[in-house]
């Protein structure tokens, strides 16, 4: 009788090991950015604690030891006090002018510019270039170069005519600054909407055409509709810089002839006065506003991101 022996499949060790969870993942994910939060958070919210501690207290520099907790009285200033107010109100219509202004002539530039030309791309250069000026760059050059009443080229081109030399800066002070804040933001407000012009359907434009369209309805049916939220991206974006303009207010006006704003106020009762309870309450305000302001344009790119990828 022959012997059969049955063969065992060999068995592979089983591991016992668990994968990591979901929640290890993530933090290994997130581990190199760490870093730069912390980072971020010393530089920017620390401070910003600290202002809003600050802003609680009556504390002037000059007198440490006299300092108090007052609460909200500060705020309450910053709210009530005449000068105060009206440094609130000139924010207001400084940066209403200067973005309604540069919308405006940053459309115009715009729809030039998508246009086909000889030297376009020259000229796109040209008008991008203020933009890319130093602020405070930009105000001493329209401080002194133009606006100046005995060698500015202002005065210099009226003088050529037979004209008038008026000293620019003491009779429109404010106007004289929200020009050169205008002269630097129009190449901003261009450039986003020459994008939102570029990113129009072009098959949509030539059905249009050959129904007979005008360029006028074109332009106001067809356009200007589909520039309504980049529009709004462009007034938001600017309205957060320019509720924060410090540099033309200080370079061109030092803040005379009903020209400061709340940043400068800022400054002038931090430095100036060493209010360090007053100043922070207002510094704190400025970036609420900003705030609020930076969460609408945050919704307005969200959307454009949203409409472009239902596009694509």
């Amino acid at each position: 009788m022959t012997a059969t022996t049955m063969a065992t499949p060999a068995t592979t060790p089983v591991s016992t090991a668990r994968p990591p969870s979901n929640r290890l993942r993530a933090w290994a994910t997130r581990a190199p950015l760490l870093p730069a939060l912390v980072f971020m958070i010393v530089v920017t919210q620390l401070p910003f604690v600290a202002t809003v501690v600050i802003s609680f207290f009556d504390w002037n520099s000059l007198y440490p030891k006299a300092r108090r907790f007052t609460g909200v009285d500060n705020y309450q200033e910053v709210l009530t006090d005449a000068d105060l107010r009206h440094s609130v109100w000139t924010t207001i219509l400084l940066t209403v002018t200067v973005v309604l202004v540069s919308l405006v002539l940053g459309l115009l530039l715009a729809l030039l510019l998508d246009r086909r030309f000889k030297g376009r791309g020259v000229v796109r250069t040209l008008l991008i270039a203020p933009f890319l000026v130093v602020p405070v760059a930009a105000a001493l050059l329209w401080k002194h170069v133009l606006y100046n009443p005995e060698y500015g080229l202002l005065n210099g081109l009226l003088h050529y005519v037979g004209g008038p030399q008026p000293d620019w800066i003491s009779n429109t002070p404010l106007l004289a600054v929200e020009a050169s804040l205008v002269w630097q933001w129009t190449p901003f407000m261009m450039l986003i909407l020459l994008a939102g012009l570029q990113s129009r359907d072009q098959q949509q434009m030539e059905a249009a055409r050959v129904d007979g369209a005008s360029d006028w309805q074109i332009f106001r049916y067809l356009t200007l509709p589909h520039l309504r939220r980049y529009l709004e991206l462009g007034a938001l974006l600017g309205s957060i810089y320019i509720v924060q303009n410090f540099d033309a207010v200080f370079t061109i006006t030092s803040g005379g002839l009903g020209t400061a704003n709340l940043p400068y106020t800022v400054y002038q009762s931090f430095y100036q006065a060493h209010e360090n309870g007053l100043a922070s309450a207002a510094g704190v305000l400025v970036v609420i506003g900003s705030i609020i302001i930076a969460t609408f344009a945050l919704r307005v790119v969200s959307s454009l991101f949203r409409e472009e990828a239902g596009r694509a």
